[in-house]
């Protein structure tokens, strides 16, 4: 970094740099073509991964103890109480609570990545099973059905809309809380942006990483929109 009179930080010398990057325009594509393939690209792998696995596992989590406490409802309490309060904690908190224990690893990333996800899936599908209509569940009696064919065969269909609904707000949440993530381990889209802070506030990376972490999520959110119309064709049709 190079200090001006009175140590005040400036843009930094980019040498051989366009001119717009050596001015710190707002947006210099010169810099993200040369950048692209050793910078965004591999931010861009990481944020997926972090993410997927912190969607993935809170998905397994949640998804079982919903079916739990939809079984035994005294759970329910006890288990929305430990997510609120995980929900709850700052992100930065969370991670400063966790490093002592795990270090400066991706398993503290994803221990808090995983822990915003639980209140939000958990809550989702248990709305969704216990919004299944009495008769429907009367009928599927009457024709003979166990207490598990009726769980796996017309309750989780039914609740199929409000489970995804809830995985969709996880995993935006997580894409948006995996930048952060770059305040413990080197990874991510977070890590380009903390890096062009640290460089005087380069605006280009800043602007790059971060509008990629946007776009991430508007095409997750848009993946998970199709697979739900995908595999509930009877809620599509209602619609229309």
């Amino acid at each position: 970094m190079i200090l001006a009179q009175g140590s005040q930080p400036v843009i930094p010398n980019f040498g051989g740099g366009s001119s717009c990057e050596r001015d710190n325009g707002s947006f210099c594509w010169s810099w993200v073509h040369d950048n692209w393939s050793d910078v965004l690209w591999p931010a861009l792998r990481q944020h997926v991964v972090l993410t997927l696995i912190a969607v993935v596992v809170g998905f397994a989590i949640a998804f079982t103890m919903a079916l739990v406490a939809h079984r035994r409802g005294w759970l329910e309490g006890p288990a929305t109480l430990l997510m609120g309060i995980l929900y709850t904690i700052p992100s930065l908190a969370l991670f400063q609570l966790l490093v002592p224990f795990t270090h400066l690893t991706r398993l503290t990333a994803e221990i808090a990545l995983v822990s915003y996800t639980l209140l939000i899936i958990f809550r989702n599908t248990l709305a969704g099973l216990r919004a299944v209509p009495e008769d429907v569940r009367e009928s599927a009696r009457g024709m003979g059905l166990t207490r598990n064919q009726l769980l796996w065969r017309v309750e989780l269909p039914l609740a199929v809309p409000s489970i995804i609904a809830g995985v969709r707000i996880a995993t935006v949440t997580a894409i948006s809380l995996a930048t952060v993530a770059a305040f413990v381990i080197n990874e991510g889209l977070g890590a380009p942006i903390f890096d062009a802070i640290q460089r005087s506030v380069f605006k280009t990376e800043i602007f790059a990483a971060g509008g990629m972490a946007i776009l991430l999520a508007w095409i997750a959110d848009g993946a998970l929109v199709a697979m739900q119309r995908a595999v509930t064709p009877w809620a599509r049709g209602r619609e229309t």
